[in-house]
């Protein structure tokens, strides 16, 4: 785009009106919406024409009209309800902030989310904007907004053409609940059940894990922030607003701006149940005897030091049972996890025994680990159980024996082909 020639252009057509604008003011405002905010230049224009008119008070006529307005609504845009909005349109808005988040970087003021009875969606003010800060329960008329879309995800831009003002009025505001199945990129609320914790993979990191429902399960995160507290595995919660992200073609959710709220009740969660067979080909480091976080409701592996991620160092700990690894039958490898009855099961090992191994032993825990997996370690075996996310929670496994009749058969195939 020539940015001075579409700055004259402007200019000319308010000079008609009896308006002289300085070009360079013009282009300026073009450049910033452009190349900060990534409009499109036709857009870009349009805003700019528009928010002139607002300022010579000069009035619009419609598509056609002076001062090239167009669309509906204040400012040239179009009122809408937030399910209505698309990636490219310049809306005017009516809702209320149910979430605010830490700006990730200096070049915004504020992010969080909004809502109205048809949706919600992510917004950002830019710090360019001056615009008021907005307050947590708050309503807001939000006018000449941007919308645009990032992997996949659309959300709102406050910049600053865009004009903020107060709704004293307190509306009702009731999130419908989706299934699982049924989400898809941007904001959303469930009603799930949490199905497995998983040990933090990072330091920020509160809690991560699977929720799940009739429909299907999907993992989630909540990052450590003032006033965040874990979810009770096996509990069911209303979770409203949550930020639903796709990476490498799968969803998750991230909590830290939902509102959540535990409910009685139960849910039978849909989440594949499989029989693999194969050998284990892999015993991962943090299988054996294992110490546990004996807070309520955590249930965290603790580290070698007794260290829990939330809850720091824990001496009163309690010891479990459990293998991480591969099965693999040629063709697929299967992430396997097997907890305190299937290993018992299948090693031979009970809880108590791997106690006094590991409270005796000059190894201590390594002991218990290698005796374990110099059990299973090559073992052709089916397991039942689970599978989320090409990992089979296994309930039950049984060893795979093969009938000579059918040995004796592949051996020839395989001599007939040679």
């Amino acid at each position: 785009m020539d940015f001075s020639e579409a700055a004259d252009r402007i200019s000319r057509k308010f000079l008609k009106s009896g308006q002289t604008v300085d070009p360079k003011k013009i282009e300026g405002k073009l450049r910033r919406l452009i190349e900060e905010f990534g409009v499109q230049p036709s857009e870009a224009e349009r805003s700019v024409t528009n928010e002139l008119n607002k300022e010579f008070n000069i009035p619009v006529t419609g598509a056609g009209g002076s001062a090239g307005s167009g669309g509906a609504g204040s400012g040239g845009t179009a009122e809408k309800k937030i399910a209505d909005a698309a990636p490219g349109e310049w809306v005017t808005i009516e809702g209320k902030i149910v979430a605010l988040a830490a700006p990730a970087s200096p070049a915004i003021a504020q992010g969080g989310v909004i809502a109205d009875d048809s949706g919600a969606i992510r917004f950002v003010a830019w710090a360019k904007a001056n615009a008021p800060a907005m307050a947590l329960g708050s309503w807001y008329r939000i006018e000449s907004a941007v919308v645009d879309e990032f992997k996949g995800i659309a959300s709102l831009k406050i910049h600053s053409g865009t004009t903020i003002k107060d709704i004293e009025e307190d509306r009702a505001l009731m999130p419908t609940t989706v299934p699982i199945s049924e989400l898809h990129p941007g904001i959303g609320s469930i009603r799930a059940k949490v199905v497995q914790e998983w040990d933090a993979s990072h330091e920020r990191m509160l809690q991560s894990g699977l929720l799940g429902d009739e429909t299907g399960t999907i993992k989630f995160v909540i990052w450590k922030e003032p006033g965040k507290e874990s979810l009770t595995p096996g509990s069911v919660y209303n979770i409203f607003y949550a930020q639903v992200d796709e990476y490498n073609g799968r969803l998750s959710l991230n909590l830290n701006t939902a509102m959540i709220m535990q409910e009685e009740g139960d849910i039978a969660v849909s989440g594949g149940e499989a029989a693999v067979s194969g050998a284990i080909v892999h015993v991962a480091p943090g299988s054996g005897i294992i110490k546990r976080c004996p807070v309520e409701g955590c249930n965290r592996a603790l580290s070698r030091q007794n260290y829990c991620p939330v809850h720091e160092i824990q001496p009163k700990f309690s010891y479990d049972l459990r293998i991480k690894g591969w099965l693999d039958n040629g063709e697929k490898t299967h992430s396997i996890l097997l907890q305190r009855d299937v290993v018992e099961s299948l090693t031979g090992i009970s809880l108590d025994a791997a106690k006094e191994i590991a409270e005796n032993n000059p190894l201590g825990m390594d002991e218990v680990f290698l005796q374990m997996r110099d059990k299973v370690l090559g073992r052709y075996i089916t397991c039942h159980g689970r599978e989320i996310e090409n990992r089979v929670l296994v309930n039950k496994c049984e060893p795979v024996t093969f009938e000579t009749g059918k040995h004796a058969a592949l051996l020839n195939r395989a001599g007939g082909a040679s």
